[in-house]
């Protein structure tokens, strides 16, 4: 996200949405709910990056997704924080790995943390009060797989590879989310070395534990898809209950749909 390099003071409203500290909100859209329109969507509140981001897409869906991800992401966040989407004060905390200004996307002057994540016509968008991550990704191959699995954890590896091939694509892509949703909640990304962690099944009593002080799970979704979600959480706590819910297409088409997302109260425990 680009910083926002306005002087003139926020405009704000009462923000119709508010994330209990107890609570993660998951919000949930697709292209395939969102129409294949994207010249029919709210573009102008994007800024000039993110605009230039989506034109330099060739593949039709890839630009539709990152659209569809990028205005949601902005009309949420006017929606808890009262501020207009335009005008979100979004930036870059500090990269944990080189000091850079690259780490995790951050909405400054405010309590909320957020991430965003998108792949293959499916965006998810994660808000709470404490650093967190969330990722997609498509099923991958058993190829990606054997491409990537002497970057893991060595008792990852030792799960992975006791699994039939045709379970493989799947596990993998499993973990693979909850470790790309931790390195997002720790504002590394994959500045982080892959082994530095342990993000398996837990399998056996020899198993490593995984890192303290989050709680990385997987997510329910379509069957083309894995998601994952990372949340910091206080040591020998079972942390924030998760709160999915099906983002209302018809906040990418109207001027305000504040209104609209503070009333829907879909919960979407699954994405099929």
């Amino acid at each position: 996200m680009s910083p926002v390099r306005s002087t003139a003071p926020l405009l704000r409203t009462v923000p119709r949405l508010s994330v209990d500290p107890h609570q993660v909100h998951l919000w949930v859209i697709g292209t395939e709910w969102a129409g294949d329109h994207p010249e029919h969507m709210v573009t102008g509140e994007l800024d000039d990056r993110e605009r230039e981001r989506a034109a330099a897409f060739v593949r039709p869906l890839d630009r539709l997704t990152y659209l569809m991800a990028h205005i949601a992401l902005r009309r949420l966040l006017s929606a808890y924080a009262g501020i207009p989407p335009a005008e979100l004060p979004l930036g870059r905390d500090t990269c944990p790995c080189c000091g850079g200004p690259h780490g995790r996307p951050v909405l400054r002057g405010t309590g909320l943390h957020f991430s965003l994540s998108h792949s293959h016509g499916i965006a998810l968008i994660s808000i709470a009060e404490a650093p967190l991550g969330v990722d997609v990704q498509r099923v991958p191959t058993l190829e990606t797989v054997e491409l990537c699995l002497p970057e893991l954890h060595p008792a990852e590896q030792r799960e992975l590879r006791a699994l039939p091939d045709a379970e493989q694509p799947l596990a993998f892509g499993r973990l693979w989310t909850r470790k790309e949703a931790y390195f997002k909640g720790l504002g590394t990304g994959l500045g982080r070395e892959l082994n530095s962690d342990y993000l398996g099944e837990r399998n056996g009593p020899d198993a490593p534990a995984r890192p303290r002080g989050w709680r990385v799970e997987n997510m329910p979704s379509c069957p083309a898809h894995v998601a994952a979600v990372a949340i910091a959480a206080p040591a020998g706590t079972a942390g924030p209950d998760i709160l999915a819910r099906r983002l209302p297409t018809e906040c990418l088409y109207t001027d305000d749909a504040t209104e609209r997302i503070a009333a829907e109260r879909q919960v979407c425990p699954t994405w099929e």
